[in-house]
């Protein structure tokens, strides 16, 4: 599958919103503390990706019924589901200047993951977390993503890579008051 660009601007792929806010003082600390491991940029990635993956639990694996959308808030909080937490590695990897860009996979309900820039190519990776049955791993050789799409069950892995949260999950997100409420309102496609 080619990944494309929803703008031709890279330096979109690095910018701090208010969803991705990687210039706030915990997100600057934790990529800090991540960036003192790390011995290159892609050791870096990998920890962080590891970071989010393992340290802030999915909130339907815990139980934790509060949503979360705000990269600060994700780490601060503990707790998010895909979306969530795909706003968490942003805002970690724009941090130290590594492009990235929020994509999806659409089962059921659509699934959030994140594509990191490397050697002028894109790779998807999924943060999601880890449990039986889902082995996520960073990897720039060929995609080891918590899910695989199943194109007879009209599953499919979306191609664009977006700068900003889609609208439709961002907008589920924002409006749910709990975790029970958005599963009703999870987007179905973008």
């Amino acid at each position: 599958m080619e990944l494309i660009q929803n703008t031709p601007d890279l330096s979109a792929y690095l910018a701090a919103d208010e969803v991705i806010d990687h210039t706030h003082p915990l997100v600057r600390e934790t990529a800090a503390r991540l960036a003192r491991q790390a011995v290159d940029s892609y050791d870096y990635a990998r920890l962080a990706f590891e970071f989010v993956r393992d340290a802030i639990p999915h909130s339907q694996d815990s139980g934790d019924l509060r949503v979360t959308w705000r990269a600060s808030d994700v780490l601060e909080q503990g707790t998010g589901i895909c979306y969530a937490k795909a706003h968490a590695l942003a805002a970690l990897l724009r941090a130290e200047d590594i492009p990235t860009a929020l994509c999806y996979q659409r089962f059921d309900v659509v699934h959030g993951l994140v594509a990191v820039r490397f050697n002028g190519a894109w790779h998807r990776q999924d943060p999601r977390g880890n449990k039986p049955g889902v082995d996520a791993q960073f990897s720039l050789d060929g995609e080891r993503l918590a899910f695989t799409p199943d194109p007879k069950s009209n599953e499919m892995d979306c191609p664009v890579l977006y700068a900003e949260p889609h609208p439709a999950v961002l907008s589920a997100l924002q409006a749910a008051p709990d975790r029970p409420y958005l599963w009703k309102t999870l987007p179905t496609a973008l």
